[in-house]
């Protein structure tokens, strides 16, 4: 399949100002978790994805969950660009009685959300589940479960991966958007997560390592043909990437930017009027 590298940088530029700039009308934090894994949502929505959004609906859609759930404004955000939905719907982002909140509500109030989630360590089993069905269904969808690196703390994480390889679960592909930060601290601290493809892989997947930044290596990794194992894939990504005075900063974890650096954002994004 032919890719345009161009447009779908400019679609992540898009992303990531629309991202910023709702932060901060609605005050939604979590932007740089949303930040961290906006080139990988582009590639995905604009060019892996099985998916129409005049029928979102369709049983042989591919799946996406949104496993690290606080990263909601930015799937909100590339919905809507995707056109599964109307702009006008976000208008109300925040308030009291909206569909959009700082995660992903349950399927069939917002076209295009798979699985509510935000209680990490649930949206792989949740994928795994799918999976299983469409096999069982003689479907040939394929699912995609974006993980955070702090949730590959959670057990629920490391069972599904077990799972997943005893089925050669083929149809599966995990990303880990790996900004190596979590709300408290740097993810390797908190943890010993590295070497993490080398676990993904002692646990049956098949692993790949690249930059979660790198639109080519994306379209690559996530275009691999299937074999007969799950596929992980480790993106090693910068929280806050786009904002340079927002990059590796976790302060920007709950910090909502003000007007002035929303102006200063678009700027460096180059997507100004």
């Amino acid at each position: 399949m032919s890719v345009d590298l161009s447009r779908l940088d400019q679609l992540a530029r898009q992303l990531r100002g629309r991202i910023i700039a709702t932060s901060n009308r609605t005050k939604t934090p979590h932007l740089g978790s949303c930040l961290s894994c906006a080139d990988i949502l582009t590639v995905l929505y604009f060019h892996i994805l099985k998916l129409d959004p005049a029928c979102h609906n369709d049983p042989e859609r591919d799946r996406f969950i949104l496993s690290k759930g606080h990263a909601a404004p930015a799937l909100f955000q590339v919905l809507a660009m995707k056109g599964m939905f109307p702009d006008s719907w976000l208008d109300d982002y925040g308030e009291d009685g909206s569909l959009f909140a700082e995660h992903p509500p349950v399927p069939g109030k917002v076209p295009g959300v798979e699985a509510a989630t935000g209680s990490l360590g649930h949206g792989l089993p949740l994928g795994l589940g799918m999976a299983l069905s469409a096999r069982i269904l003689n479907r040939r969808h394929r699912v995609f479960v974006l993980l955070g690196d702090g949730e590959c703390n959670e057990g629920s994480v490391w069972e599904g991966a077990m799972l997943a390889a005893a089925q050669q679960m083929s149809n599966v592909t995990v990303i880990v958007d790996y900004n190596k930060w979590q709300a408290t601290g740097r993810s390797n601290e908190v943890m010993a997560l590295a070497p993490l493809a080398a676990k993904w892989s002692a646990f049956g997947w098949d692993a790949v390592e690249i930059d979660g930044h790198d639109l080519s290596a994306l379209v690559q990794a996530l275009e691999a043909p299937a074999g007969s194992r799950p596929r992980a894939i480790i993106a090693n990504t910068v929280k806050g990437k786009g904002a340079s005075f927002m990059e590796d900063d976790n302060n920007w974890h709950y910090r909502i930017p003000t007007e002035d650096e929303v102006g200063r954002a678009a700027a460096e994004l180059g997507i100004l009027p």
